[in-house]
Order: structure tokens, then C-alpha cells, then sequence
């Protein structure tokens, strides 16, 4: 049995296969997730079934203000966000460059 299968080679196929298809899309949310602004504690942001009326700056009244990133968040998504187009780059370089 030990014939047929090589263990090594199926182990490094799973380990990559969970790297890529599962570690990529987690980098990428995670980026996102640091990249998005922040709320207050306790401000409920979902919209209302009815428009509501503009104020002259164009915010409904009681709308929810989103804060900008803090630069240490902004720092890390964009660290994630390069580690994501840096595989998505190498992969495409594998696949152009004939893929062996």
C-alpha cells in the first residue's frame, strides 16, 4: 500500500492546498477587516427601511459617523493586502512561466 501512495508528497499537497485556499482568503478578510473604519461602542449602524432626509452635508440625520483606521491597523492591512497580491503575482509568474 505504501507503494501507491506517496504520504510525503500527499502531505505537502495538503499543507499547500490549506495555505492557498484557505490562508489567502483569510489574509485577504483579515486586510479588509483592519482597513475598514471603526464605530462607536453601541451605535447601531443598520439602515432603516424608510430614506431619511439630508442635512446640507448630505448625512441623514442620526446616520452613523465611521472614524478612519488607526494607523497601526492601517499598517497591517496593507501588510496583509501585499502578502495577497505577492502570491497572486507569483502564482500567475508559476503559471506563465510554463508551471514546472
Amino acid at each position: 500500500m505504501s507503494d501507491l501512495i506517496e504520504w510525503s508528497a500527499l502531505g505537502q499537497v495538503l499543507v499547500a492546498g490549506m495555505l492557498v485556499g484557505a490562508g489567502i482568503p483569510a489574509l485577504f478578510a483579515l486586510g479588509l477587516r483592519l482597513w475598514a473604519g471603526t464605530t462607536p461602542d453601541g451605535e447601531d449602524t443598520a439602515a432603516s427601511a424608510e430614506p431619511a432626509p439630508h442635512d446640507a452635508a448630505g448625512r441623514a440625520p442620526g446616520a452613523a459617523t465611521i472614524a478612519r483606521p488607526t494607523p497601526v491597523r492601517l499598517v497591517g492591512a496593507i501588510l496583509c493586502m501585499t502578502v495577497v497580491v505577492g502570491a497572486i503575482v507569483t502564482g500567475l509568474v508559476f503559471l506563465v512561466s510554463g508551471g514546472h
